[in-house]
């Protein structure tokens, strides 16, 4: 097991990751830009290493900088969270090759699943089913349109290399095609410096199902059952649920099987998601992400499991402690993201937390690193905390998450939480029938 372990992160991540490591006896090395001296994992972690001004590229994307104060402490893995550089193969190929242990997958993996195309061609290959679409990536205007309306209208455009929306169009007619298609090169282009693009055909309700899985170094490869992600806007999860309330027993049995098999085959080490549409009782896989998701909470609200810790005793060399068949899921769990913005308008509302209250209580589980008086900072993501509650059944659980909602104090500055509340009012959702598309829809209606 490791002795000390660098997180390369910030936010209720960065705090997550040494509860984990505290909890298995392991030394933690926080690292922080000037915007986040204050901090509670700079609070809470062992040792802290200012790597840079407020700036991501300056510091939490400063790949010299992290593996630098990695070595003055003596660190032995870095641990990526999410975002910032947890898909980057280039660091992760830069950890190893600087004689530590990057928890997550090979550096070679990241960079397969993270291209788009190579990635869905991958999966084919290994039997998962793919959404109806372009062979790669498609070079010309031309060539997009021709694949098109061979396919039939509507398609989707999107970055190869991309993700979060970015680089992605929709289009409904041959007439928007050329217009649309140059427009999702050049968001790829400015967003993820590639503008290759590919041609899927578009769904019309669908939801997101992703299938949370896991391998080890010894040839074992389990899935932890789904997380329903549909609440959505901008392509953005804003809601995630697990089990999905429109899944038969049989669907997710077909489907884990699928995405354990997948990760057997690829050689996957550690914690990773596989995403896919569902529409009409079939799947079709969308993409895969090689880390730990912000939603990991429901599953493991559902199952018990700590899969951060189960991450850092893979990466270590041990073998997976949960064997398939060896846990049951209990109940439900839904997770709702708490973001500092105006919930009508979502402009970002950055400022001071003037008063603070978590809420509690029997199966509330809030993960953030906010506190009376925190100063959130205006250079990151607006996210600052995941509300989680868990329910013997999906009724109990939304009851649970209003009331939770309620007991909820963030002052001081704007946050997301009405919207959660009326999210959850809604018929739609409380009887599960939504895609999506529903929340922009009503949004667009003015609620």
């Amino acid at each position: 097991m490791f002795k000390k372990i660098l997180i390369a992160n910030r936010g209720e991540i960065a705090l997550r990751i040494i509860r984990a490591c505290r909890e298995m006896g392991v030394g933690t090395v926080v690292v922080h830009s000037t915007a986040d001296a204050s901090s509670m994992a700079v609070r809470l972690a062992d040792e802290s290493v200012c790597i840079g001004p407020p700036a991501g590229k300056d510091s939490y994307l400063n790949i010299p900088s992290i593996l630098t104060a990695a070595a003055l402490t003596g660190a032995d893995a870095i641990h990526p969270g999410y975002g910032f550089l947890s898909e980057n193969a280039q660091f992760a190929r830069m950890v190893e090759e600087h004689g530590f242990t990057f928890i997550g997958p090979s550096a070679d993996l990241i960079d397969r699943m993270g291209d788009k195309v190579r990635a869905k061609q991958t999966v084919q290959e290994l039997g998962l089913p793919v959404v109806p679409g372009s062979d790669g990536g498609v070079d010309t205007a031309e060539d997009g349109q021709r694949i098109s309306e061979e396919m039939g209208f509507p398609v989707l455009i999107k970055a190869a290399s991309g993700g979060g929306g970015k680089g992605m169009q929709v289009v409904r007619e041959a007439g928007q095609f050329r217009e649309a298609f140059n427009t999702a090169r050049s968001e790829a282009k400015a967003n993820f410096g590639d503008d290759t693009v590919y041609i899927e055909k578009y769904l019309e309700k669908p939801r997101h199902i992703e299938i949370q899985v896991f391998g080890d170094s010894h040839g074992n490869a389990i899935h932890l059952g789904e997380r329903d992600c549909s609440i959505q806007r901008r392509h953005q999860k804003l809601v995630e649920e697990g089990p999905s309330p429109v899944l038969s027993q049989e669907e997710r049995d077909k489907i884990g099987k699928l995405a354990a098999d997948t990760v057997r085959g690829l050689g996957y080490l550690g914690a990773g998601t596989i995403e896919f549409l569902y529409e009409d009782g079939k799947f079709y896989f969308m993409e895969m992400n090689t880390r730990i998701q912000v939603e990991h909470p429901v599953t493991e609200m559902i199952t018990g499991i700590d899969l951060i810790a189960e991450q850092i005793r893979v990466a270590a060399g041990e073998k997976l402690s949960v064997q398939k068949d060896k846990f049951r899921f209990r109940g439900h769990a839904i997770e709702i993201r708490i973001n500092a913005e105006d919930p009508d308008t979502f402009i970002p509302s950055p400022g001071k937390i003037t008063q603070f209250h978590a809420p509690g209580g029997l199966g509330v589980r809030f993960d953030s690193a906010i506190y009376g008086g925190y100063s959130i900072p205006p250079y990151y993501d607006s996210m600052i905390g995941k509300l989680i509650v868990h329910g013997r059944n999906r009724d109990e659980c939304i009851r649970r998450l209003l009331r939770a909602i309620r007991e909820t104090v963030i002052e001081g500055v704007k946050t997301t939480l009405p919207l959660h509340e009326w999210i959850l009012k809604q018929p739609e959702f409380q009887s599960g029938d939504y895609t999506i598309h529903w929340l922009e829809q009503k949004l667009s209606e003015g609620r």
